[in-house]
């Protein structure tokens, strides 16, 4: 059985406070990119347990990806197969696209579906809650608004359907944990009520710019200015709204819908033109 594994970006994020288990509070947006940035994950019944992956190299133990976890999670409470997982990665590492969090979410999904295990969503959620922060909302894989540590997620009443987006990877990639020390270290954390973003996010996307803030932008962009540079020229380019997504560096601005050519093909922006040297994934969102 195999399925797809889809990115996401956060439109908005503001780190709350520090607490003091180490995480942060934060309160962010987020929306999945359905069919335009995507990994993708087969499982299949073995002798033995394995993983083989192609695509972007993962770094670190095996041991510790997160679909090696997911699964052997799932195997203290039911009785799992050993199974091979294939895994093709396209999602940039590094990239907040939250790439990894996909996978072990959709792990989780797909071993309910293929072993018919009958795990209900609160149960697959709380699954996906001790993988990661980011993993639980890959299980709805619906917009919500996020707090406490980002895994605490409320369905959220907004639509992009038929905007178009385009999502630029620098080729840089980001720790998450070092840009929230970054934050640490500068300008700190700041109080943004819930109620403030949620209202925010009602306005018309013209009227996003300039209100809808990713905290992370402060810190990385003296550090990084390339990624800056692409998030103005995304704007230069025709973007009702741009930002970096999560901690970055993927940076991805939305466009009104594009007209189609009397063949059905749609008209491209010019953002593949432009940035011609880096990664850059295009599609009408849903």
């Amino acid at each position: 059985m195999i399925c797809f594994p889809n990115a996401k970006i956060n439109i908005g994020l503001n780190i709350i406070r520090k607490r003091e288990d180490g995480y942060h509070d934060i309160e962010s947006i987020m929306y999945p990119l359905k069919g335009i940035v995507y990994d993708a994950l087969e499982i299949i019944q073995s002798s033995e347990f394995g993983v083989q992956s192609s695509g972007i190299k993962i770094p670190g133990d095996e041991k510790n990806n997160l679909c090696v976890k997911a699964y052997h999670l799932i195997a203290k409470d039911y009785p799992l197969p050993p199974i091979k997982i294939y895994l093709h990665k396209a999602i940039p590492i590094g990239a907040g696209l939250g790439g990894g969090s996909a996978d072990g979410a959709f792990m989780i999904r797909l071993l309910n579906d293929e072993f018919k295990l009958g795990l209900a969503w609160g149960e697959m959620h709380h699954y996906a809650r001790q993988l990661g922060s980011d993993c639980s909302f890959f299980i709805s894989n619906q917009p919500v608004f996020a707090e406490g540590k980002g895994d605490e997620l409320e369905p959220v009443q907004l639509s992009l359907s038929n905007y178009h987006i385009a999502v630029v990877y620098p080729n840089i990639h980001i720790n998450t944990a070092e840009a929230y020390r970054e934050m640490d270290e500068g300008q700190g954390t700041r109080d943004e009520g819930k109620k403030q973003l949620i209202e925010l996010i009602k306005l018309p996307i013209e009227k996003w710019k300039g209100n809808i803030v990713n905290d992370f932008e402060e810190a990385i962009f003296p550090k990084q200015p390339e990624i800056k540079k692409i998030k103005e020229k995304l704007y230069s380019l025709g973007a009702l709204y741009a930002s970096m997504s999560g901690s970055g560096s993927a940076v991805y601005g939305i466009f009104n819908p594009l007209d189609r050519r009397p063949t059905g093909f749609k008209k491209e922006t010019k953002v593949k033109k432009y940035f011609r040297k880096l990664q850059v994934w295009e599609g009408k969102l849903t």
